[in-house]
């Protein structure tokens, strides 16, 4: 029997317990390859290179990281241990710059040889699994939570339209933007999803998309530029997107052309609604503006996808990986805690320091 993408996490820790098993998300949707990574280089490279990809994902992959690492860490003393896995840390924190979940995870875990200053290596070692697996385990809670609050604000029979990939493939399971509409469909709400091609590196077309028709969902692909005609056929509803990053007034980083969606969603009456896990509200981020946006190599945009390259040699290229939403155009932003309205500089601070 064929592989089914929903019957496996995302991530998780090999069956040995002595690396990271991941879903090669570059494979997809030609073929379900899952690649175990044991060493930082491994691990930096796939996160890099978008192996494992999407917030939640990278912040969960992070956490499996440290513990993994660790097992090889010198064991002679404290601080020879705390020294290495401050500098394992660091590299892996220089994979990918715009994530916050990804510097988040790595501070979760560093927190934990942090608060056991002077404690013999073997005993840590357990208390950096176990955190590990609480991150694992929150983001499948977390991530379900998400999809029961995104759910209030949709009614059966609506068109959603999302860009990019925030599915299952973004986390462990269920996603963030793809959980309302994972929960409806358990519960027959038929939604029509359309999901934005996303250029240059296709994770609608690719991952979203694959994931959707594979779990059921009455799914249509369309091109980036389409989104605007959808929307004023009225056969879209409501849009849901994942996010990176949320800065402390509710503008938010996401892969590029979001900001677009937003704008078009704007013109056309329809709610734009981010979801995150409160992991991804940066408050020491106070807008947009101080958002690191992350360049990637221009071959993405000019010959990954054809069998001829499709611009001119000499042509510059321009290849942000995200953009930035303005708060002013976004209705909502879903987490886990409930849903944030404006203003968000308010509502952010209360959702984070909700119990």
């Amino acid at each position: 029997m064929e592989n089914n993408i929903l019957d496996f996490d995302t991530v998780c820790l090999s069956e040995d317990g002595e690396g990271i098993k991941i879903i090669d998300q570059t494979r997809l949707p030609g073929e379900i390859t899952f690649l175990t990574l044991k060493t930082d280089e491994e691990i930096w490279r796939a996160i890099n290179i978008l192996q494992v990809r999407g917030a939640p994902a990278i912040g969960v992959t992070a956490a499996l990281a440290m513990y993994v690492l660790s097992l090889s860490m010198p064991k002679t003393s404290y601080a020879d241990f705390a020294r290495v896995f401050a500098e394992k840390k660091a590299y892996l924190d220089s994979s990918r710059p715009t994530a916050v979940n990804l510097s988040w995870a790595l501070k979760k875990m560093e927190k934990v040889v942090l608060d056991h200053e002077g404690t013999d290596p073997s005993e840590l070692i357990p208390l950096l699994k176990e955190e590990a697996l609480r991150i694992y385990r929150e983001d499948i809670e977390v991530c379900h939570a998400i999809g029961e609050n995104g759910l209030t604000l949709v009614k059966k029979g609506d068109g959603i339209l999302t860009h990019c990939n925030a599915g299952k493939l973004c986390a462990v399971q269920y996603g963030t933007a793809t959980a309302p509409i994972y929960l409806g469909h358990e519960r027959g709400y038929n939604f029509r999803v359309f999901c934005d091609e996303t250029r240059p590196l296709l994770q609608g077309a690719r991952l979203t998309s694959f994931e959707l028709v594979s779990a059921g969902v009455d799914t249509t692909v369309i091109c980036d530029n389409m989104s605007g005609m959808v929307m004023k056929k009225g056969w879209v509803n409501a849009v849901f997107v994942g996010c990176d990053r949320v800065a402390a007034n509710g503008d938010t980083a996401n892969k590029i052309g979001t900001s677009v969606v937003a704008a078009v969603a704007k013109q056309y009456g329809v709610p734009m609604y981010i979801c995150a896990p409160t992991s991804t509200i940066d408050l020491s981020t106070p807008t947009g503006e101080e958002i690191v946006i992350e360049e990637r190599k221009p071959d993405e945009v000019t010959e990954m996808w054809y069998k001829e390259r499709m611009a001119p040699k000499n042509v510059k290229v321009f290849n942000p990986a995200f953009d930035v939403t303005d708060a002013s155009l976004i209705t909502a932003i879903v987490t886990e805690k409930g849903i944030a309205y404006p203003p968000y500089t308010k509502t952010l601070r209360e959702m984070v320091e909700k119990e």
